[in-house]
């Protein structure tokens, strides 16, 4: 009697192979609908991160014209924020106004165009796709929008 009921004790303990599948297709349909959420929030996160690095070197841009009279050229580029531009024209009192250029949040440069199409200089972001235009998750972040 003692042999029987620990075969009975044992059995009761574990759980089936259906009730684990069971619970792994449950697990799968949750995931299934906070995944595209989530990842959802990481490109909402990236976008936001390109605007806000697009208002700082925007700002620097300011304070280098301030200092300077006028923004770098599209040849020094945004490098004359960072070290005294090697191309003329010569700016008249270099500061450094950033420690670094930043990459935008996919690891790509940010685009400088000094005179711009849409201002006295353009600077923007080619955004998720890494080419010129597109729209919705695609599109270009830029400092005149």
């Amino acid at each position: 009697m003692a042999v029987a009921q620990r075969l009975n004790t044992r059995h009761q303990g574990g759980f089936t192979l259906i009730e684990i599948m069971v619970v792994i297709v449950i697990l799968g349909i949750m995931a299934s609908f906070v995944a595209p959420k989530f990842f959802g929030k990481v490109d909402e996160a990236r976008r936001t991160k390109a605007q806000n690095d697009i208002a700082a070197i925007s700002s620097a841009l300011d304070l280098y014209k301030l200092n300077n009279f006028d923004y770098p050229t599209t040849d020094q580029g945004l490098r004359a924020l960072v070290s005294k531009p090697t191309v003329g024209p010569e700016p008249r009192s270099w500061e450094q106004f950033l420690d670094k250029v930043p990459m935008d949040p996919w690891e790509r440069e940010y685009q400088y165009i000094s005179p711009g199409e849409h201002g006295e200089y353009d600077l923007y972001s080619l955004g998720k796709d890494g080419r010129p235009g597109g729209d919705g998750e695609n599109a270009d972040i830029t400092s005149w929008e």
